[in-house]
């Protein structure tokens, strides 16, 4: 266990995916929810970390399922929630901007063409 904690801590994404792959395959051998939820966790740190927040949403779900009020997972949550609000506007500003810049470009291309007429 300290293992796989480590590993999905590191900052090298290699230990990350090898920590996530250890919790993995150990998760059906849990022999507590304490452990279920430990690993949940810990899966879910590293797929945060790994930038795949809505997996990491999931894990911590499951999580929240065995211990509702235990903040660390909480915590983790919101941060994931945060992340992905962000990122969705980001998304969406640039999609307004591209569909913004086109627009121009075919106004533009309108414009100069009645010119010419």
């Amino acid at each position: 266990m300290r293992l796989s904690w480590a590993l999905v801590h590191s900052r090298q994404p290699d230990d990350v995916n090898r920590g996530i792959g250890m919790l993995e395959a150990s998760l059906d051998s849990s022999s507590s929810p304490l452990q279920t939820r430990e690993k949940l966790y810990l899966l879910a740190v590293g797929y945060y970390r790994n930038g795949d927040y809505a997996r990491s949403r999931q894990l911590l779900e499951r999580c929240l399922e065995i211990a509702p009020d235990w903040r660390q997972a909480l915590t983790l949550q919101k941060v994931v929630e945060d992340k992905i609000a962000r990122d969705g506007l980001i998304g969406m500003g640039i999609t307004a901007t591209a569909f913004g810049v086109v627009g121009l470009l075919i106004g533009g291309i309108v414009a100069a063409a009645s010119r010419k007429k």
